[in-house]
């Protein structure tokens, strides 16, 4: 393999030696681009700016020997540069996004996505975003869901409107609502779990939280919304206290544990769920009213993904 220019400086002319013939143009890329991210590897293919031989190719072309495989210019992040995040998953947020205006971004987050990056990951929505609006230098979080949690996310893009919304959700401003699909029949006359709550972390690292005297104060009003005979009930989820793993340790606590949850779930109930297609946590943060700086209030609703959807109407058909 011969080349006429140093690495990553511009564009780079690269001729195939007899012992790579038969390779992919997609792995001979990513060996020979040491250090550059995969996506980035993807990106160019996928826009046709690797030519093979004057021509553009497709990611699963085999070279041959003697092709002349012509790469344009490519930077390496810094080290502290952020990672880039995928452009699949860009777009899928970009579709998310249910609500914006200059100060404030509201978005059906996804299923299966952090809110941000640690614990071993590279992002999470909160640096998607600053991607995708890399003019809002403010972005923050306003809350959070559990990575496995969907819905309604709220991210300020101003700090005057962080602060308002963190002011209204520590008093009594935000309605928070949320969906569970739980097991067994959850009596219409229980309305409310209030059980105080602490977190403990367990030796692997795992935060778990559990119902103890000592804990802080934690009150969820419940209503059931849809029953399925006796094995399982919908019910809309209503936090006043805004805890970790709230909705999901109060509604163990009460023996009605919610389907695909992992750490506070009943396996043989999340086991069945999933035979009806339903690989994921059955919580879904559907409904939001909030207070605006102007006086006004918003109110949005979000609906659930396919795969929930889907799984209701084979649950309502069984």
């Amino acid at each position: 393999m011969t080349t006429n220019t140093p690495p990553t400086s511009g564009v780079q002319l690269i001729e195939v030696a007899p012992e790579l013939a038969g390779q992919r143009i997609d792995n001979f890329l990513i060996t020979a681009l040491k250090g550059v991210p995969k996506t980035l590897v993807y990106r160019i293919l996928r826009k046709g700016e690797v030519r093979v031989n004057k021509g553009r190719v497709k990611p699963e072309y085999k070279i041959q020997a003697g092709d002349i495989v012509r790469v344009p210019p490519v930077r390496l992040p810094e080290r502290d540069e952020p990672v880039p995040v995928a452009q699949a998953l860009l777009q899928r947020l970009e579709a998310a996004i249910v609500y914006e205006d200059k100060a404030l971004i509201v978005l059906n987050k996804p299923a299966g996505i952090a809110v941000h990056g640690g614990s071993g990951l590279s992002f999470g929505v909160i640096e998607a975003l600053r991607q995708l609006r890399p003019d809002a230098k403010e972005l923050e979080l306003v809350h959070r869901l559990d990575r496995d949690t969907s819905g309604l996310l709220m991210i300020a893009k101003k700090r005057s409107m962080l602060r308002h919304l963190h002011a209204a959700l520590r008093g009594d401003g935000v309605d928070k609502r949320y969906m569970a699909l739980v097991r067994g029949h959850w009596p219409t006359s229980k309305k409310q779990v209030n059980a105080p709550l602490q977190k403990s972390n367990l030796r692997s690292g795992e935060r778990m939280v559990e119902i103890n005297d000592e804990g802080k104060d934690a009150l969820t009003l419940f209503r059931v919304l849809r029953r399925f005979g006796e094995f399982a009930t919908m019910v809309e989820a209503r936090p006043i206290t805004g805890r970790t793993h709230q909705i999901r340790v109060h509604t163990l606590h009460a023996g009605h544990m919610i389907a695909g949850d992992s750490k506070y779930g009943d396996e043989d109930f999340t086991r069945e769920i999933r035979e009806l297609g339903g690989k994921r946590l059955f919580l879904h943060a559907y409904a939001l009213t909030v207070p605006l700086p102007d006086g006004g209030e918003l109110k949005i609703e979000a609906p659930v993904d396919e795969m929930w959807a889907k799984t209701v109407e084979r649950l309502s058909a069984s």
